[in-house]
């Protein structure tokens, strides 16, 4: 990134914004990787995602609400798996035109989700990227060997659930991009995904398979019955709403596709079984039952208010569509 004097070049600004993020095995970010080593019983699960300007974030979103979501994005994954964080890497391509107190209110936004969720940065690279700013992240989470939960272990008969609620960020999305002021709260669901860190020792006790809501919940429904050779059937009234969101789609019925198919929920899902389902449910964070597992295959079934499946243009979000 060096060349234009009015910022500093690549190290210089790896100094002064992303070396006092670094944790143990790190090396104080001066070596040319990191060293991880998992502790006794334990095993070290890996997730990765990135996010686009563009495509995940506006460019005009806050910096530090930026960094936030990169961060929790992959949090959420962990969480899913059961596995507790502990470390991270970042590869920042920065837009033409970056800013130094960009990347200053950028590396504040990390910092301040290190000490929220006990992670640290490990190493990472940064680079121009040209007409948009990309951040990807390495997330490194641990859990005791052997109880890391799949996608693949849902059984027939299983409840379905799914902590908090559903929709919010999608709605906030929706009320964005067609010009409306969306209500605080669903906005703030957008910019900063509340990733179920503390649930992971619930999900590794309790769920025959989990996976995080990011690419809409009829989905990743379909995602995780896939991986298990199964198929589910869902009540949609069931499924758990804000009061903002439930008043958006009250006043526009149509909205319910939005919320179940749009993404960005960063939920957890999970097939349990029924005998477990109301020590979930008591967990603390709000986990609520939607459906239910059967055998067979094919797309969820997603029933409306008089029972009859629903039918939507697209199931979630897709990258490439």
């Amino acid at each position: 990134m060096a060349g234009d004097r009015t910022r500093p070049g690549e190290f210089a600004l790896i100094d002064r914004h992303f070396r006092p993020l670094a944790g143990e095995g790190a090396f104080g970010l001066a070596d040319d990787a990191a060293l991880v080593a998992p502790r006794p019983g334990e095993e070290i699960v890996v997730t990765k995602d990135m996010i686009v300007e563009g495509v995940h974030f506006f460019p005009d979103d806050p910096p530090a609400a930026i960094a936030a979501k990169a961060l929790r994005v992959n949090l959420s994954d962990l969480a899913a798996k059961g596995a507790g964080p502990f470390g991270y890497f970042l590869g920042l391509g920065l837009r033409d035109g970056w800013t130094e107190d960009w990347v200053a209110a950028f590396a504040a936004g990390l910092a301040a989700d290190q000490r929220t969720f006990g992670v640290a940065l490990l190493g990472g690279d940064t680079t121009r990227a040209g007409e948009r700013t990309i951040v990807s992240i390495t997330a490194l989470g641990r859990l005791p060997a052997g109880t890391m939960v799949h996608r693949s272990g849902a059984r027939p008969g299983d409840v379905v659930m799914v902590t908090g609620t559903i929709g919010d960020a999608a709605l906030a999305l929706h009320q964005q991009k067609a010009g409306r002021l969306a209500p605080v709260a669903l906005h703030r669901r957008f910019l900063y995904p509340e990733p179920r860190v503390a649930l992971a020792p619930l999900v590794r006790r309790f769920a025959h398979a989990a996976m995080d809501v990011s690419d809409g919940l009829v989905g990743d429904l379909g995602h995780l019955c896939r991986a298990s050779g199964v198929t589910v059937e869902i009540d949609a009234a069931a499924v758990p709403l804000s009061p903002d969101a439930a008043a958006l789609i009250d006043a526009e019925p149509a909205l319910l596709a939005t919320a179940l198919t749009g993404g960005d929920d960063y939920e957890l899902l999970m097939a349990i079984a029924p005998a477990d389902a109301d020590a979930c449910a008591a967990a603390g964070t709000t986990v609520t039952p939607i459906g239910r597992i059967v055998a067979g295959e094919g797309p969820p079934t997603i029933r409306g208010h008089d029972g009859q499946p629903l039918h939507f243009q697209r199931s979630g979000f897709d990258h490439f569509a």
